[in-house]
Parts: C-alpha cells; structure tokens; sequence
C-alpha cells in the first residue's frame, strides 16, 4: 500500500538567535510541565523550515501546521511574520496557528496584526487557571469567529465537560483539541479517565481530535503502545473529525519522523484509501483553508 500524502498539522519552526523571539520552554533554566528538561536538547539547535523539509522528505509531506512555538515574546505577531516570511521563501508552513493573549484588552488589535499574513490560520493561548469558563477568556475568544480563525486547544481528560461548554458557547468556532486530549500518563485507570473524557469531548461537533504527540507520556513507545489511543480518538471522533501530526521536532526526542508516520500508516492500515485520505491530509486541509 502506498503511503498516502500527509499534512502534519503540528510542527514547531524556531531560530533561538532570532532578536525578537523568545523561546520560554526551552531555555536552559526552566522546567517543562511535562517534559521536565528534555526540550533543553531541542534549543542546542535551531530547527527551519528547510530542516522540516529535509527530515521529512521520504514521508510523502505535502504540506504543514505551525503551531505557536516562540513563549514569552514581546510581540507575537512577530513569529507570524517570521513564519510567512519561511513560507514564501521554502512553501512552508502552509497554515500559522499563532499566540495571542486572548484576555488582553488589546487582542482584537493583535488579531487583526496576525491577520495581516496570508497563512494565518488559527491561535493557541494556553492562557492559566480555569481559562475554559473565565468570563475575560471567552470575550477574546469570541473574536476568533469574526477573524475565521481556528481554536488550538490543549485540554485534558478532566476539563472536557468544560471544553463541550466552550464549544457550545461558540459553535461557529472550530476548536481543534491538541495532542489527543494530551494523555499524560500510562496507567490503566488513567486510560479509562482518558477514554471517557475523549468521548464527552466528541459530543459536540465543532472539536476535532488531532492525534499526535503521543511520544510525550511514552518515551520508549511502539505501535502497539500507541495503537490503543490512536484508535479510540477515531471511533470517539470519527474519520471525519480526526487528523493525524507529528508534533515535530518535540517528538524527535523519541522517534524518529519516519518512524511516527509509519506507525499511522500501520494502525490504519485496514481503513479504506477514503479514510486514509480524510486523517492524512483532507481533514488538515479543510479546518485549515489549505
């Protein structure tokens, strides 16, 4: 079976010299919340469009999601003119899911300046506390409908009540929930929770499942450690609200980039080329415009 064409709809571009971006997560003195101090290996080099490009040439990769990488810079509309200043020079990324601090007075200004480049396509604010039911969240979360931007959301098992809320609120939205409901641990009670947070998750129909970043909680993974999640995000969701990516080049620090393609290309072997081609590329590309 040939490998289908694939739109990662999650990868990561950074320069750590650039003067106007900040990099939080992977400076050499802070603790990632999941990763603790493994992305410090990802900032001994910088990581373009070009080496995306290069790494995931045998892939069958058409086209790519950036999603937020620069934390903590002065103005993030400046890792959007980054971005599309790569994608006019290499063709990629196709599509920008950007920051903006969505409780900032000033937001709609920062959304318009976002706006102002061709591949803009969404916006990730991991904000802080209970941001899903904050009444200041959901002011500038509202504007994402009147700028046609995507919501990149990162909730787990527990806050899924919350998000069906957030959906429901907004139904001309799309949220789409990253890393799988970011299962942070590997226990069977934990799956359990986990499963039945994805489904509560899949009740309302503005919130796609992206399926990536599975190597965060499951650093020696195979196929078959992942297969078991890989498959309940698509019978919960559906073909037609699941996507596959890679979360590249965080997920390096566990596998190679071939290797995480293939093992889609292996759990979703028996599917029809039509489903294939809906969780490889087609579903990417129509949330995103691309």
């Amino acid at each position: 079976m040939d490998k289908p064409e694939f739109v990662d709809a999650h990868v990561h571009f950074y320069d750590m010299q650039h003067p106007e971006l900040f990099y939080a997560h992977w400076q050499p003195d802070v603790v990632h919340p999941s990763l603790g101090t493994l992305p410090r290996k990802l900032a001994k080099r910088n990581w373009l469009a070009e080496d995306f490009i290069e790494v995931s040439r045998s892939s069958n990769v058409t086209k790519a999601v950036h999603v937020q990488a620069a934390i903590g810079s002065d103005d993030p509309v400046k890792e959007t003119e980054w971005l599309q200043a790569a994608a006019e020079r290499t063709g990629f990324p196709q599509a920008i899911v950007a920051y903006a601090d969505l409780r900032a007075p000033d937001v709609e200004a920062t959304l318009e300046r976002h706006c102002e480049y061709e591949n803009m396509g969404g916006i990730r604010d991991f904000s802080y506390g209970d941001y899903l039911v904050e009444p200041d969240f959901h002011r500038g979360y509202a504007l994402l409908e009147k700028f046609d931007l995507v919501a990149s959301i990162a909730a787990q098992w527990q806050d899924m009540k919350k998000l069906v809320a957030l959906a429901v609120k907004f139904p001309n939205i799309p949220i789409v929930m990253d890393h799988a409901g970011v299962p942070e641990e590997r226990t069977p009670e934990y799956f359990e929770n986990w499963k039945k947070g994805m489904r509560t998750a899949a009740t309302a129909e503005n919130i796609i499942c992206k399926i990536s970043g599975l190597g965060m909680a499951d650093h020696d993974w195979t196929v078959d450690s992942i297969r078991p999640y890989v498959l309940h995000c698509i019978e919960a969701f559906g073909v037609e609200r699941s996507l596959f990516a890679t979360n590249w080049p965080v997920d390096s620090l566990f596998s190679d980039y071939d290797t995480i393609v293939s093992a889609y290309d292996e759990i979703t072997g028996d599917f029809t080329a039509g489903e294939r081609q809906a969780l490889f590329s087609e579903n990417a590309e129509g949330i995103y415009g691309i």
